[in-house]
């Protein structure tokens, strides 16, 4: 059976190999950028997540005020209607308008800089560190811990 290479940094491919000169605390913090990268690339998935829901509630409303009305509560049908309907989540905005600011601004920014970082300090390349972590933990000639598809 095969074994680990518990202090091999190699990376299983070309595309995910470590730059020549490049050290172990820079591909280190490109690793933990990356990982911060995708907490905000979740980040953004919730918040689309939030838009949906939001939509889908304020588009139940309408249903609501034809159910009051119909039962006699014209009061409570004209508040839902009127204050609640179409209300703004923050003000002057809808939650489009929320998910294009974070679009334009954080995400995109975070996403450049990322980008930046990898084109500077490592040729471009991705996910060096976890490569890297894969091949220190699979197991050489073990089925299911091939180095590449």
């Amino acid at each position: 059976m095969g074994h680990k290479h518990k202090q091999d940094n190699r990376s299983a491919d070309q595309r995910h190999a470590r730059p020549a000169g490049v050290d172990d605390k820079t591909i280190e913090a490109l690793g933990e950028l990356s990982k911060a990268l995708e907490t905000i690339h979740r980040v953004r998935g919730h918040l689309y997540s939030a838009h949906q829901l939001v939509g889908g509630a304020d588009l139940t409303l309408d249903r609501v005020v034809k159910l009051l009305r119909k039962a006699g509560h014209d009061e409570t049908a004209d508040r839902v209607e009127q204050e609640l309907l179409g209300h703004n989540v923050l003000p002057g905005r809808w939650t489009f308008q929320i998910v294009e600011e974070f679009d334009d601004g954080y995400y995109a920014a975070f996403q450049e800089i990322e980008r930046d970082a990898r084109e500077k300090l490592a040729g471009g390349r991705r996910h060096i560190f976890e490569a890297e972590m894969k091949e220190r933990r699979r197991t050489h000639g073990m089925p299911g811990h091939e180095a590449t598809p």
